[in-house]
C-alpha cells in the first residue's frame, strides 16, 4: 500500500503462502455472490495473517463488462435480464471500433466535436483526390477539410478518419463517416486551415503549423485532434459478445435496420444484426465511378427531353446499385429515399474544377458559371430540394422509380424475395405527397406489368418538416409508413443550421441551456411532442400505419428508450450504432418493467 515493494503476480500467492490464498479465495467468492458483481479487493498480509481492507465494484472494460456478465449468468449469480443492464449501450462502441491504447502518452492539439467513435492515425491530406490517391499507395490518410460536401465521399472512404473546422454532429462529415464507421472529429473552429497546412494555438498561445503529409491521430470518442502517430488498439467481438446480444434480440421489442447506401455498407450493417435498410440515400451513389457527368448534364439541361437523355446514362447505374442492395438484404425491407438534396451540390465550386468539368462537359466555363449562379440558394437546406425537385423535374423521381423496380423484377425472377418501400423526402403538403406518388405508383405498375412479376411495395414519407408532423392524419390517407427524419426535424424545429451549430451549441450545454445536444439525442421535450403527435395523429387514420426513424438520433440509446415508448415500430442507424441500439432497445423493455 505504501508503494515501496514491488508486488509480485497474484497468481504466486498460492505457492508462497497457500493458507492465505484459500482464505482470500473463500473471501473473494463471499463478496461476489453477496454484491452479486465483480470485486476491486484489497489486502494485505502481515505475518501470515490475511487483513481485508476494502471492497468495492470493480471498474472494467467494455470487453469485460460483457464477460463478466455472461460469466455471472452461467454461475447463477444473477439471470440474463440483470446481465443485460449490467452493461451500458455506449460502451458497445468501444468494441466496435479501434481505439487509442489507454497507456499511450499523446500531444492533443485541439478539441472538436466528436462525431464519429473510434480512432484513426494517417497523413494530413486537404483533397479528397489526395485520400484516394494516397489509398492507390497503400498510404494511411486523415482527410482534413473546412467541411465536407458529397465531392468528398471518395476520400472519405479512402481516409483513415475526418476532420472538419465547421460542422455540427449531423453535418455532412458526421453523417457519413458514421455510416462508414470511420472515425469523425467536426467543427473544431481552433484549427485554421491554408493552402498545404493548418495552424493552430497551443495553450501558451504559440502557433503550430500541421502540414500535408505529417502524422495526425483522431479520437473520435473524445472529439482529441492528437499531433504525431499514437498506438491504437484493435476491436475484438468474441463469443460472450454474440451470445450477450442474442439475449437483448430476445428481449427487446424495437426493430433495429440500418441506414446504408452501398452493399458493402449493407453487409456490415447485416453482420451486426440489423433488420432491414430504413434510410438508403441514393444522391450518394450519383457520386460514384461515371455517375457525376450525366448528373451535371441532367442539371445543366435546358428541356425535359436533354434532362430525360442524361437520366437515361443514370438508370442502368442505380438499378445495379439497387440490385446489390437488394441481394445484401434478401428477404428484409429496404427503405428508399428519393433524391433529397438541392442540385447544387453536384456542381463545381472553385475555379480549377470548373474548367475541368466545363471541359468534361462541353461548354463555356462562362455558362458553367452562370448555371452555378443561377442554381444558388441563399438557404439550400430549406430551398430546392426533396420532392419539390419531383414537382418541379417529375422525370428525376421516375427515372429513379424505374431503376427500383426493374432491379426488384430481376432478383425476384432469380427466386430473392425483394421488399421495397419507396420514400418521397421533404413533404410538409397533402398536395406534395399525392402529386410525387402517383408518379411512383405509375411507374412501379409500368415495370412489373410489362417484366410479369408481382413485387409487394410500399410507398412512404419522411416526417422531418413540423408541418408535417401537424397534418399527420392528413399524410398517413396516402403514406403506408412514416420514418422521422429527426435531423432535419430538430433542425427545423429549433431553427438551428445543423452546419452551423457547433460555432454556438457547446456554449449552450456550457451554461446548461441544453443538457445535452438536440442533435445527437433527441429533445423529448419539444421534437419528442412532435413526434408523438405524428404518431397520434397517423394512427388515427391508419392503426397498422408503419413508423420508424432514419434520423442519427436511432443509434443514441436515450432517444431508442423515447421511441420504444412512443410505440414506434423500429430505429435505423448506421451500421456500426446497430449492436449499441439492439440493447438499448432491450433496456428499455426493462426499465418499462421496472
Amino acid at each position: 500500500m505504501a508503494g515501496i515493494r514491488t508486488p509480485k503476480p497474484i497468481s504466486e500467492l498460492k505457492r508462497v503462502m497457500p493458507k492465505a490464498y484459500a482464505q482470500l479465495e473463500s473471501i473473494y467468492q463471499t463478496l461476489e455472490k453477496h454484491f452479486r458483481d465483480m470485486q476491486d479487493i484489497e489486502f494485505t498480509i502481515e505475518d501470515q495473517t490475511l487483513y481485508m481492507l476494502q471492497t468495492r465494484n470493480g471498474k472494467r472494460s467494455a470487453a469485460a463488462a460483457v464477460k463478466i456478465a455472461c460469466d455471472m449468468v452461467r454461475e447463477g449469480l444473477i439471470n440474463k435480464e440483470e446481465a443485460l443492464m449490467r452493461v451500458s449501450p455506449e460502451q458497445l462502441d468501444q468494441l466496435l471500433h479501434p481505439m487509442i491504447d489507454p497507456k499511450a502518452k499523446v500531444n492533443v492539439l485541439a478539441k472538436g466535436l466528436p462525431a464519429s467513435p473510434g480512432a484513426a492515425v494517417g497523413q494530413v491530406v486537404f483533397n479528397a483526390e489526395d485520400a484516394m490517391e494516397g489509398a492507390k499507395k497503400g498510404k494511411k490518410t486523415i482527410l482534413v477539410r473546412q467541411e465536407t460536401s458529397p465531392e468528398d465521399v471518395g476520400g472519405m472512404a479512402a481516409a483513415e478518419g475526418i476532420l472538419t473546422a465547421t460542422g455540427g454532429m449531423t453535418s455532412h462529415a458526421a453523417v457519413v463517416a458514421r455510416g462508414m464507421g470511420k472515425c469523425c472529429i467536426a467543427g473544431c473552429g481552433a484549427i485554421q486551415i491554408d493552402k498545404g497546412f493548418f495552424s493552430v494555438k497551443d495553450k501558451a498561445g504559440k502557433v503550430i503549423k500541421v502540414k500535408q503529409g505529417d502524422f495526425l491521430t483522431l479520437n473520435g470518442s473524445t472529439g482529441e485532434v492528437i499531433l504525431g502517430q499514437a498506438k491504437l488498439v484493435d476491436a475484438e467481438l468474441g463469443s460472450d459478445f454474440k451470445q450477450f446480444m442474442s439475449w437483448a434480440d430476445a428481449v427487446r421489442r424495437l426493430k433495429v435496420r440500418t441506414n446504408a447506401d452501398t452493399p458493402e455498407d449493407s453487409k456490415i450493417a447485416r453482420e451486426f444484426g440489423a433488420e432491414g435498410i430504413g434510410l438508403c440515400r441514393t444522391e450518394h451513389m450519383f457520386f460514384g465511378p461515371g455517375r457525376l457527368q450525366p448528373v451535371r448534364e441532367m442539371i445543366l439541361a435546358d428541356d425535359k427531353a436533354a434532362r430525360e437523355k442524361a437520366l437515361a446514362k443514370l438508370e442502368p447505374l442505380q438499378k445495379g446499385d439497387f440490385k446489390g442492395i437488394f441481394k445484401a438484404m434478401a428477404g428484409l425491407p429496404v427503405t428508399i429515399r428519393l433524391l433529397d438534396p438541392p442540385l447544387h451540390e453536384f456542381l463545381p465550386k472553385e475555379g480549377k474544377e470548373m474548367i475541368k468539368v466545363a471541359k468534361e462537359l462541353k461548354i463555356s466555363v462562362k455558362e458553367l458559371e452562370q448555371k452555378v449562379t443561377q442554381l444558388h440558394e441563399v438557404n439550400p437546406m430549406l430551398g430546392h430540394r426533396g420532392c419539390r425537385l419531383a414537382i418541379t423535374y417529375p422525370e428525376m423521381y421516375r427515372m429513379q422509380t424505374k431503376a427500383i423496380f426493374e432491379a426488384a423484377c430481376d432478383l425476384a425472377k432469380e427466386g430473392l424475395r425483394v421488399v421495397p418501400e419507396v420514400m418521397i423526402p421533404l413533404v410538409g403538403m397533402m398536395g406534395e405527397l399525392t402529386f410525387t406518388k402517383k408518379d411512383v405508383v405509375e411507374v412501379a405498375e409500368e415495370v412489373m406489368k410489362r417484366r410479369k412479376t408481382k413485387i409487394d411495395y410500399l410507398v412512404g414519407t419522411m416526417i422531418e418538416i413540423p408541418r408535417a408532423a401537424l397534418i399527420a392524419e392528413e399524410l398517413a390517407k396516402e403514406a403506408e409508413f412514416f420514418s422521422f427524419g429527426t435531423n432535419d426535424l430538430t433542425q427545423m424545429a429549433f431553427g438551428f443550421s445543423r452546419d452551423d451549430v457547433g460555432k454556438f451549441l457547446p456554449h449552450y450545454i456550457e451554461q446548461g441551456l441544453l443538457k445535452v445536444d438536440p442533435f445527437v439525442s433527441i429533445d423529448q421535450t419539444g421534437v419528442g411532442k412532435l413526434i408523438e403527435m405524428a404518431v397520434s395523429k397517423g394512427r388515427a387514420t391508419k392503426p397498422q400505419l408503419k413508423i420508424g426513424i432514419c434520423g442519427e438520433h436511432g443509434g443514441d440509446p436515450s432517444s431508442v428508450e423515447f421511441c420504444h415508448r412512443s410505440k414506434l415500430d423500429y430505429v435505423s442507424c448506421s451500421p456500426f450504432r446497430v449492436p449499441i441500439a439492439r440493447l438499448a432497445a432491450a433496456q428499455a423493455v426493462l426499465k418499462e418493467k421496472k
